[in-house]
């Protein structure tokens, strides 16, 4: 069995099976759609309050990667898509005229986060909040709004249907084999090296394959990457190349952000939920936040797997000298304890106890809107912070602060992360609803909410006003009719 993911990355998560599709079985799918119901409703009532307040939870948590820790994004995805479509061609034999090709501002502005791939037609979709398909590209051709609608029949397709109202059923099963939406900074260089591709097949044929048969070998430069093991025994050049110049691909955690989590942990419970194996995520937080980067925390979960980690009953693990050594339960489990793998249920007894309440309100920051979002809203009512770095970068209304990685961040292909277009104006994105509907509140960095006291009050999404959990404003590219 391989076991990948050193990333807390909606794709990468799974490759720790051969087979993707084998995560979470059909009787725990079923059982999380009956419950879906009844915790979007939960959902709902704790939606009806306006305002957020850090101080109103016994226990907040917190993603590592792109929360907390932050990526210089230029540099990371064009080395990961150097290694990628080396990989491909020295390997699989692809065509490097094609996969070698610059990342040229043209190709740069192709990337986008959130982008979804249809492996079998070789397109690649941004979708609206109802999972209709506004956009498509096949390779890197766009199709008009009539082509969409030849290929996916009144712009709409299953797999989308499944992903757009329960993604767990897409992120196992045969449908995790046809479609993928690329939820962060580690996968986002697949759109490009996917379409790339699909323009080097059609260009040799003059015409679309039937089926296309790419994904298998994505899939296994993904595992040449990010194999968990291959940081310890430095086989990934990924890895190697991470050690031997972190202050290039790493930005410092500031120390207001370092602080501010410190005083939370003074009155609060605090723990830790990361999908980077134990010695990497060490590796990373001792980089930018410092070496007592644990004493931050109650207590560390890695390589937890999500987002079955908020729906399977996975074991937890104890960990010595970054390896994992002895199955335990989570009565078994310490304060200020290291563990990996494990389960929500189990970690939110543990947290309980710590915290001496026996329902304790529970709290998690991230950035990934299925891993750490929707999915653990919609299956277990944990209430969510968004960090999104788009927000950053597209600007908000009336203000605009400059992101370092602004370029790869912004693309004027696909428009607004937030939104889509419709004909002559925009409405919300899927990925935008997402934010709206599963998240109290939505910031472009930690930054924003460390100068404010945990007792401080936001104005919190309410399934009504759709910009008034966007804080310290709503995104520059969101419909302008919802901003009026």
């Amino acid at each position: 069995m391989i076991k990948i993911t050193q990333k807390s990355i909606s794709f990468f998560h799974k490759l720790q099976h051969k087979v993707i599709a084998r995560g979470v079985t059909p009787a725990i799918i079923s059982r999380n759609r009956l419950q879906i119901r009844e915790l979007s409703l939960l959902s709902k009532r704790h939606r009806e309050m306006s305002t957020f307040k850090f101080s109103d939870y016994d226990c907040i948590g917190f993603d590592l990667d792109n929360t907390i820790l932050w990526y210089n994004i230029t540099n990371m995805v064009e080395m990961e898509y150097q290694m990628m479509a080396k990989f491909l061609v020295e390997n699989k034999g692809y065509d490097p005229e094609y996969l070698e090709k610059p990342l040229t501002d043209e190709a740069i502005d192709f990337l986008q986060k959130g982008l979804i791939l249809d492996f079998d037609r070789g397109n690649i979709l941004k979708t609206n909040s109802e999972g209709i398909i506004r956009m498509v590209s096949h390779g890197t051709k766009f199709l008009t709004t009539q082509e969409i609608g030849e290929i996916y029949p009144n712009q709409k397709w299953e797999a989308i249907d499944l992903l757009t109202n329960d993604p767990m059923a897409v992120w196992n099963g045969p449908w995790s084999l046809k479609v993928r939406a690329l939820m962060d900074y580690f996968d986002m260089p697949f759109s490009l090296i996917f379409a790339r591709i699909v323009d080097s097949i059609d260009s040799k044929r003059n015409e679309p394959l039937d089926k296309y048969e790419i994904w298998p070998d994505l899939y296994a430069a993904a595992c040449n990457m990010f194999e968990r093991t291959n940081f310890r025994k430095d086989h990934s050049h990924y890895f190697t190349e991470l050690k031997k110049n972190p202050n290039k691909y790493f930005r410092k955690c500031s120390n207001e952000i370092v602080e501010w989590i410190r005083e939370i942990k003074k009155e609060r419970t605090t723990f830790l939920i990361t999908g980077s194996n134990v010695d990497f995520a060490n590796f990373t937080a001792t980089h930018t936040i410092g070496e007592d980067w644990k004493s931050l925390f109650d207590v560390v979960v890695c390589f937890a797997k999500k987002p079955g980690f908020f729906v399977k009953d996975s074991p937890f693990w104890t960990v010595d000298d970054h390896e994992e050594k002895e199955m335990i339960t989570g009565a078994e489990m310490k304060k200020g304890g290291v563990y990996s793998q494990g389960n929500w249920g189990e970690l939110k007894s543990f947290l309980g106890r710590l915290c001496k309440q026996e329902s304790p309100r529970c709290l998690y920051v991230g950035d990934n809107l299925l891993q750490d979002v929707q999915i653990p809203s919609t299956h277990v009512g944990l209430e969510t912070v968004v960090v999104s770095e788009e927000l950053h970068a597209e600007g908000m209304v009336n203000i605009a602060w400059p992101h370092p990685d602004e370029k790869y961040l912004v693309s004027s292909v696909w428009g607004s992360y937030f939104s889509v277009p419709d004909g002559e104006k925009r409405e919300d994105s899927h990925w935008s609803t997402i934010v709206e509907s599963y998240s109290r509140i939505c910031i472009p960095s930690l930054k924003v909410v460390a100068h404010q006291n945990i007792d401080d009050g936001f104005q919190a999404f309410d399934g009504g006003d759709k910009t008034r959990g966007f804080h310290p404003a709503a995104p520059a590219g969101i419909p302008s009719e919802i901003i009026s």
